[in-house]
């Protein structure tokens, strides 16, 4: 069985975003080109609310889509659209921002808080396409019970399963793993041309040929094949530690395009960006309107 290299990891820094939330960036600027097309991830796990009460308040997106999924947890939100709703346990928002939204996220005081939002980058020709949600509730979610694993499903296919979601301008694969202590998970279902990461929720897991070495939780690994040409999926192993793991696998094709990356706006070039904030400047930013 030929295998993918874990030839990344990252463990991220601790930090402070929107108006005073605790959380994890692991994925930012410096993983743009490795991790292509997924732009920023931000875990977050605490049982203290004044982590994370003063949320997210009202603040801007174009040229991407942002993927915030809960394992624990209550998030309510809403944009400059007149969207709103709450993401619960086990549930996910799926938002396109496209050509511009201006929106909140604000989490609830809960038992635990524990999860994920990811950033995906748009292709230039959708960057100003028309914003959609894509709300997946826990009861839509398709759930695979293995041997030694619970695999939810939230977008793209597994073992012949497609999950309720499916990317319209970047084919995402988003599963869920819990994975039982002292596990070894395997999986064989991404061309090798695809960028694919896992990123550690919970527990603790080794990877690759380095099944007795553990990392803890709070990071993306990164995994690649030797060669990208060829037409086959190697493998991804993965081995749980005694607390077992959680975690989340992703995987998309590299669009391979240039990155103008600017606070909350992901667009091409600098003047794009530029264009951007001109726009919130003078209040022409929402193209699409109730």
């Amino acid at each position: 069985m030929n295998k993918r290299k874990a030839i990344q990891i990252v463990r991220g820094r601790n930090a402070i975003d929107g108006a005073g939330v605790h959380l994890r960036r692991v994925l930012g600027a410096r993983t743009i080109i490795d991790f292509d097309p997924f732009l920023m991830l931000d875990g977050f796990d605490s049982a203290d609310p004044e982590d994370y009460i003063k949320g997210f308040p009202w603040h801007p997106h174009r040229g991407i889509e942002t993927i915030t999924y809960l394992i624990k947890g209550k998030i309510e939100h809403g944009d400059s659209l007149g969207n709103k709703g709450t993401i619960n346990d086990l549930e996910c928002q799926w938002m396109t921002a496209g050509s511009g939204i201006i929106h909140q996220e604000m989490p609830k005081a809960s038992e635990r808080m524990l999860g994920c939002q990811i950033w995906v980058n748009l292709p230039a020709k959708d960057k100003m396409t028309v914003p959609a949600y894509g709300d997946i509730t826990h009861d839509k979610i398709i759930v695979a019970e293995e041997e030694n694993a619970v695999v939810r499903i939230l977008a793209g296919t597994y073992k012949g399963e497609s999950g309720v979601f499916e990317g319209k301008y970047v084919k995402v694969k988003y599963i869920d793993v819990d994975l039982a202590p002292d596990s070894t998970w395997t999986y064989t279902e991404t061309p090798n041309s695809e960028t694919l990461f896992i990123y550690l929720l919970d527990g603790t897991i080794a990877v690759d040929d380095n099944l007795s070495d553990f990392e803890d939780k709070s990071c993306a690994v990164l995994f690649a094949s030797s060669d990208k040409s060829v037409a086959a999926n190697d493998a991804v192993v993965v081995r749980s530690g005694k607390q077992g793991a959680r975690f989340v696998l992703l995987a998309a094709k590299p669009l391979r395009e240039t990155v103008a990356w600017g606070g909350p706006i992901v667009m091409n070039t600098n003047e794009e960006l530029e264009q951007a904030y001109e726009e919130l400047d003078n209040g022409t930013f929402i193209k699409h309107k109730v």
